[in-house]
């Protein structure tokens, strides 16, 4: 990844985690806790493509299982996020701008059920099966309804900044100074503007050294 992409996402995922933590875990909703740490990754997935959601999902997920009051096991949602960042940036357009939010709030409903199936079903090959207590129809609706009433005040947010700092002045400046001077030597070169405006000049020098020969010659002849 690039160097702008980790210094933009590493806050982004501090903050979402703190803010999820620290606030949305103790409003106490019925059924699952508003994800806004799934939302960010999402957002950031969804502009640098599969590989960067995939390591951010990872990096995230890394960072919630070992954050208190953490009750499962480290990388269990790890695991979660870098599929669900992986498979998010995967509808990633190639032009980097979405004309429409239908795509995205699919996309967060699908993350949404896909990650609360996908934790429930690793935390049952290790022997969690705390989410059969809880009732797995009421976490799926309730976190797909829950992420999808936060997404717009999150997902659209989190993907600006994204392309924002994705776009670099400086270098798209140098490249397209490199790309005048190709051009201008491609120009050039094929149309010999360039080597008869050469030639010329050298035919030129060579007439006045010749002239100023002539001239000097001539006065030491008269003396």
């Amino acid at each position: 990844m690039r160097v702008n992409r980790i210094l933009l996402s590493v806050p982004l995922v501090v903050v979402a985690l703190v803010v999820q933590v620290s606030v949305l875990a103790r409003l106490h909703l019925p059924g699952a806790v508003p994800d806004l740490l799934l939302l960010t990754v999402l957002g950031l997935a969804m502009v640098y493509g599969h590989v960067g959601g995939a390591l951010i999902g990872f990096g995230a997920g890394l960072l919630a299982d070992l954050a208190p009051p953490a009750d499962h096991a480290a990388g269990r949602y790890a695991l979660v996020l870098c599929v669900i960042g992986y498979l998010a940036g995967l509808v990633k357009p190639e032009t980097g701008q979405i004309k429409s939010a239908t795509g995205p709030m699919a996309v967060v409903v699908a993350a949404a059920v896909g990650s609360t199936l996908l934790y429930a079903g690793v935390g049952a090959l290790v022997g969690d099966t705390a989410a059969r207590h809880v009732g797995l129809t009421g976490l799926l609706f309730s976190a797909a309804l829950y992420d999808l009433l936060l997404a717009p005040f999150v997902v659209p947010g989190v993907m600006f900044l994204a392309r924002r700092a994705d776009n670099d002045p400086l270098a798209e400046t140098n490249s397209a100074a490199k790309g005048s001077d190709i051009s201008s030597g491609w120009l050039s070169s094929g149309t010999g503007l360039k080597i008869g405006g050469q030639r010329g000049g050298l035919k030129m020098r060579a007439a006045k050294s010749r002239a100023t020969r002539a001239g000097r010659i001539k006065g030491v002849k008269r003396l």
